[in-house]
C-alpha cells in the first residue's frame, strides 16, 4: 500500500499521508515517497494548486516510534537513513521531505487535523499555507526524544514565528491547539473542517493566472533569505516577464469578462475525472 496517495482532478493535487494505523508517523519508506510525490508534482506544468493531509485521525504523529526503539542500539545507521545527502544538493532527505513543498512552483496548502508533532509539523511548515482544525494539536516535540528538529523548521518558520517564541516551542515541546498555533504564527488560519477548506482554497488558486501566481511564489520563497535591494530586483524580474505576455493579457480579458482565465477554452473548469499520472509513491 502507497505511504503517500496522489489524486489530481483538473489542475489540483490532492496528496494524501496515508499510513492511518500509525497515525501518519513517518518510516524511511514515508520520507522517500513524500520526496518522490513532491518532486514529481513540481516537474508537472499542469499542477496549479496541491493540498496535503493525513488519511484518518491525524495528519502526522511525527517519526514512527519504531523508530526510536532501533534508534538506541543503531543510532548512526538511522541517522544515516535520514541525513543522507545528494551531491549538489542543499537538503538532506530528512530535510527534503519538508523542503519539496516549499520548492514546488505552484502553491501547497497543508490541511492539519489530529496531530502535528515533530517530523510532521515541519512537513506542514513547508507548505505555503497551512489551515487547521481548531482541535489540531501542533508540537515540535524532538526534544522530548532528546533530537532537534532537524527538517528545515529552523529557515521554514522565518518570518512567521517571532524568535523567542519559537525558542520556548522547541525548548519544551509544549503542545498547542489550532487556534494558538494561528496566533503564533505556525498557521495561517482555523478551518473546520481543515481539508474541505483547503480544498476549496487550491481551487480558488487553481483559476487564477498560473504563471502570475507560480511568480508571486518564486518571489516570497526568496524574500526572506536575501538583501533588499536582490529582493527588490527579483520582484522586477518577474514582473517584467509577466507584463504583456499572452497569459497576462488572457487575465485581462478574462477579468474584464468576468470569466475565469482560459476559461473560453475549459481551461479553468473543474475536471470531473481523476488521474494518478501525474505522481505516485511507491
Amino acid at each position: 500500500m502507497d505511504p503517500v496517495r496522489v489524486e489530481i482532478q483538473g489542475h489540483v493535487a490532492d496528496v494524501q499521508l496515508h499510513r492511518p494505523e500509525k497515525l501518519n508517523a513517518l518510516d524511511a519508506g514515508m520520507y522517500e515517497a513524500l520526496v518522490e510525490v513532491g518532486t514529481a508534482l513540481g516537474r508537472s506544468p499542469d499542477v496549479r494548486a496541491v493540498v496535503v493531509s493525513g488519511a484518518g485521525r491525524a495528519f502526522c504523529a511525527g517519526l514512527d516510534f519504531s523508530r526510536f526503539a532501533r534508534m538506541e542500539d543503531q543510532a548512526a545507521g538511522a541517522a544515516d537513513d535520514l541525513l543522507r545527502r545528494e551531491p549538489g544538493e542543499p537538503w538532506n532527505l530528512s530535510q527534503k521531505a519538508a523542503w519539496v513543498w516549499r520548492a514546488i512552483p505552484a502553491p501547497v496548502i497543508a490541511a492539519v487535523h489530529g496531530v502535528a508533532y515533530g517530523a510532521g509539523l515541519q512537513v506542514a511548515l513547508g507548505a505555503d499555507l497551512r489551515l487547521v482544525a481548531g482541535d489540531a494539536r501542533l508540537s515540535f516535540r524532538e526534544v522530548v526524544w532528546g533530537l532537534v528538529p532537524d527538517m528545515g523548521a529552523s529557515q521554514l518558520t522565518r518570518g512567521t514565528v517571532r524568535l523567542d517564541q519559537l525558542r520556548e516551542l522547541i525548548y519544551t515541546g509544549r503542545v498547542v491547539s489550532g487556534h494558538e498555533a494561528v496566533a503564533l504564527g505556525l498557521a495561517t488560519r482555523v478551518a473546520d473542517p481543515p481539508y474541505e477548506a483547503a480544498l476549496e482554497l487550491a481551487w480558488d488558486i487553481a483559476a487564477r493566472s498560473p504563471a502570475a501566481v507560480r511568480a508571486a511564489k518564486a518571489i516570497l520563497n526568496e524574500a526572506p533569505f536575501v538583501s533588499l535591494a536582490q529582493g527588490l530586483r527579483i520582484e522586477e524580474a518577474h514582473a517584467r516577464e509577466l507584463v504583456g505576455s499572452d497569459e497576462q493579457r488572457e487575465a485581462v480579458r478574462a477579468n474584464l469578462a468576468e470569466r475565469p482565465p482560459g476559461a473560453e477554452s475549459g481551461g479553468g473548469a473543474r475536471s470531473g475525472g481523476r488521474s494518478n499520472t501525474a505522481a505516485s509513491s511507491k
